[in-house]
């Protein structure tokens, strides 16, 4: 397996465990029935269930383009330590990412996200360089 490859799967599961760690603090809020039935009328969530959330939703946004860098390097076969160190530079990136949001480490959080911004960027002008 290739470096970028192995920083996909780590991110592949950094997303396992952000999907755990909000649906059991949403299970927190609102109960097993809660999360197991359809979510029309949740009661107000925890700000830690809202962070935890949003931090989901932000990485499940992401998370494609950084699949998509990983893929095209890799296809192009133009993978080099350059693209390991951005790979791997995104992997910690959205792992430092996941707590700063849900702790709400300002200005860390922004810092961080664009942190795995530009090194996925820098993914794909690797690929035409």
């Amino acid at each position: 397996m290739t470096p970028e490859l192995l920083a996909l799967s780590l991110v592949a599961l950094e997303h396992v465990v952000l999907v755990v760690w909000s649906q059991r603090l949403l299970t927190r809020d609102v109960g097993e029935a809660g999360n197991t039935g359809p979510r029309d009328d949740l009661p107000p969530l925890s700000q830690d269930t809202q962070r935890m959330r949003r931090a989901l939703a932000n990485h499940t946004e992401n998370f494609p383009f950084f699949i998509g860098a990983i893929t095209v390097v890799s296809l192009s076969q133009t993978t080099s330590l350059f693209t390991a160190l951005a790979a791997f530079t995104y992997v910690a990136a959205r792992a430092l990412y996941i707590p700063a949001y849900r702790y709400g480490w300002t200005p860390w959080r922004s810092v961080l996200y664009m942190l795995g911004a530009l090194a996925t960027i820098a993914l794909y002008l690797a690929a035409f360089l």
